[in-house]
């Protein structure tokens, strides 16, 4: 028989809620993993007193008795399953899994019997619900009356919230049957009642979340916040975890205490206790119990007379009564020397921990994310700037946490800290091509080599100098082919033309009118070749001389045919991982081999491309030349088209008042006798 069975996606159910996780069985006891917080409850064999195997709703159920009174409930097993875990109690655990069917007759008449932290109501031999008594909240009596009110459960749509028994008289004297029944439910009921005198407080201590000052008053099983305006009791049973964070300036410390389920204030809810301390302010702090009692309970972790920095005192009192540990950054250290990173989460910004088994965010909402519950990371480029970057995480249930405006000097030490960790990168060659980017960033992964990293830096070499080539290019274009001197000759000597020409006012109305057109058309007929060059500019030109290859991508041309023969059928991305290994593993002599052949094709290149830039420079220069001489032509051919225009219309002028003569002419018959008479006396 094996000595362990593992059961996936078993529900515990815990508060009235359903809480997923894994179940393991073992020679040393039970252990659940809670899949959302983390929490593991661990259940030695030998503490275990009964096993009940029942049908529930979601299957079949397997109930846990310990010899404390402690029940646990585990739901989602197959009716196939029983065998095996019975014959796996009987082998390690010696006790007989027993089977007991729930009553569903629908009586609402029967015996309450309190087993633990159990109240069980049974008709007949069958019980036909149970309650665990931590989740009564409150219980109250009247006449003949029981009222149990329960915690509200976050998690579920509907929550049951009150139960009410009637318990009938008894004939019995001395003895209240309805007070029995409520001191039996009060004796395991999760109610806080304060009781006694606090074993110590602290005063007006700054927390964050809830914001305010308040005054902790540490009781023996409740942590209670007096404030001004809200007061909180906490069970010391909710806690789950407990973090001693130092801010990044140094002076101040952060004491979180994180709580399930969460301490509510209306439709709010505070999974994070947040604390902030000043690490000069101290405290003499004496507890409120005689020095044996000390000793007895907190076992030398607490002593009755303490002093010591006000955070440290907060912290070791509550190590010492939740009874767990405290989680301090690990060995993360970010660009300024500070084990944190400074980040926005939603609209706030805040501080993002790396821890040894999670990341934690505090303050503006906190957040803890554990390593296992981490699906993949990535990392993104910042969308408002290029000196920032974003840092993605998305678990397995789908949630997506996304830390942005983080500086660029940080990618480094985080990458490196994300890699060391082995967590799933989603983007892990496009990342690498942002760090090339960065100068920063270009040494954060030298414990491997990656052959898609080669690539990316040979086109993104590539595509800067093609970028650098067409802005150069495009500015010795717009010098070429727009020369503000010379289209205001051009202008000057159209206009000191037509000026000379006009003789009239009317006609210079006229030549202006002429003017305006022209002036259009040349501006027109200049920008369109412009943009016909800057077009043809835009590609690379097939005659430079190519960039020369590092010396990985020579001993990978070299080597591909050989590493395709060992390996047969290889993929593509499969032939470049099994590169970058081999690469890897080469001696250092033999990579100065290549790397001298990869400097000799250096030289070669730029040789080539100073001969290159002389041909060009030089033709340029003829093309520049061609281009004046032609200017030059076409003005001189517009200065004689404007001088002819001048003559000719000097001309016509001329030629007008005969034409006029000509037009007033008329024959003699048409001539009457005044006008004929008028005329000869003129002659005469």
């Amino acid at each position: 028989m094996a000595d362990t069975l593992e059961f996936n996606e078993i529900y515990q159910e815990v508060k009235g809620s359903m809480n997923d996780g894994r179940l393991r069985l073992s020679r040393q006891g039970v252990i659940f993993k809670n899949s959302k917080t983390g929490k593991v409850d661990n259940i030695q064999a030998s503490e275990l007193a009964e096993g009940v195997w029942r049908r529930v709703a979601l299957g079949h159920g397997l109930k846990l008795l310990t010899k404390n009174g402690h029940v646990y409930k585990y739901d989602g097993f197959r009716e196939s399953e029983f065998d095996k875990l019975s014959d796996f109690f009987k082998a390690h655990y010696r006790l007989e899994l027993a089977e007991k069917d729930l009553c569903v007759k629908g009586w609402n008449w029967g015996t309450v019997r309190f087993g633990g932290q159990l109240l069980s109501f049974d008709i007949g031999e069958q019980p036909v619900f149970e309650i665990p008594l931590s989740n009564v909240s409150q219980c109250t009596t009247g006449k003949n009356e029981v009222t149990l009110e329960f915690h509200q459960n976050d998690d579920a749509e509907v929550s049951l919230m009150e139960v009410r028994f009637y318990v009938p008289p008894t004939q019995e004297d001395g003895v209240d049957p309805v007070e029995a029944f409520a001191q039996n439910v009060l004796s395991k009921a999760d109610v806080i009642q304060a009781t006694g005198d606090a074993i110590c407080i602290f005063r007006e201590l700054q927390c964050l979340t809830p914001r305010g000052r308040y005054d902790i008053r540490i009781y023996p099983t409740f942590l209670h916040l007096h404030g001004k305006t809200f007061d909180y009791k906490i069970p010391y049973t909710t806690v789950l975890r407990l973090f001693l964070l130092p801010h990044k300036d140094q002076r101040q410390m952060f004491f979180v205490i994180s709580l399930d389920p969460p301490i509510k204030q209306g439709q709010t809810r505070y999974h994070f206790l947040i604390l902030l301390f000043s690490k000069d302010e101290d405290i003499s702090l004496t507890l409120n119990m005689n020095e044996e009692e000390v000793e007895k309970r907190f076992e030398g972790r607490l002593t009755k007379n303490m002093s010591g920095s006000l955070y440290e005192m907060v912290s070791r009192v509550m190590k010492a009564l939740v009874n767990r540990k405290i989680t301090v950054p690990g060995n993360f250290q970010g660009h300024s020397g500070a084990q944190c990173i400074t980040c926005s989460y939603k609209a706030s910004s805040g501080l993002l921990y790396p821890l040894e088994r999670g990341f934690i965010y505090v303050h503006k909402p906190p957040v803890h994310i554990r390593f296992d519950e981490i699906s993949f990371v990535n990392f993104a480029r910042g969308t408002t700037t290029t000196r920032s970057f974003d840092f993605e995480i998305e678990t397995k249930q789908g949630t997506q946490y996304t830390f942005s405006s983080i500086e660029r000097e940080e990618y480094g030490k985080l990458f490196d800290f994300v890699n060391a960790k082995k967590l799933n990168i989603k983007n892990r060659g496009l990342k690498e091509g942002m760090k090339q980017s960065y100068d920063e960033y270009a040494d954060s992964d030298e414990d491997q080599h990656d052959a898609y990293l080669e690539r990316m830096k040979e086109e993104g070499k590539i595509r800067e100098e093609n970028a650098n080539d067409s802005s150069d290019g495009s500015g010795e274009e717009t010098d070429e082919s727009f020369n503000p001197g010379e289209e205001d000759d051009d202008v000057a000597e159209e206009f000191d033309s037509n000026a000379s020409a006009s003789s009239s006012s009317g006609d210079g109305d006229s030549d202006r009118d002429e003017k305006k057109p022209a002036k259009k058309a040349k501006i027109v007929k200049d920008r369109k070749p412009r943009k016909k060059q800057l077009e043809s500019k835009k590609g690379k030109d097939p005659n430079a001389p190519k960039r020369p290859m590092s010396a990985y991508m020579l001993w990978l041309n070299a080597n591909r045919e050989k590493i395709k023969s060992d390996h047969p059928g290889i993929s593509i991305t499969d032939l470049s991982k099994k590169a970058g290994e081999l690469w890897k593993a080469m001696s250092k002599e033999k990579k100065e081999e290549w790397d001298r052949k990869a400097e000799d094709a250096r030289r070669d290149y730029e040789k080539a491309m100073k001969e290159y830039s002389v041909g060009s420079k030089s033709e340029s220069s003829k093309t520049e030349r061609s281009k004046k001489k032609k200017k030059k032509q076409e003005k001189q051919m517009k200065g004689k088209a404007e001088k002819k225009g001048a003559a000719s219309k000097s001309l016509s002028s001329t030629k007008s008042p005969a034409k006029n003569l000509s037009e007033s002419f008329k024959s003699k018959e048409f001539v009457s006798s005044d006008e004929s008479s008028s005329g000869e006396s003129k002659k005469e």
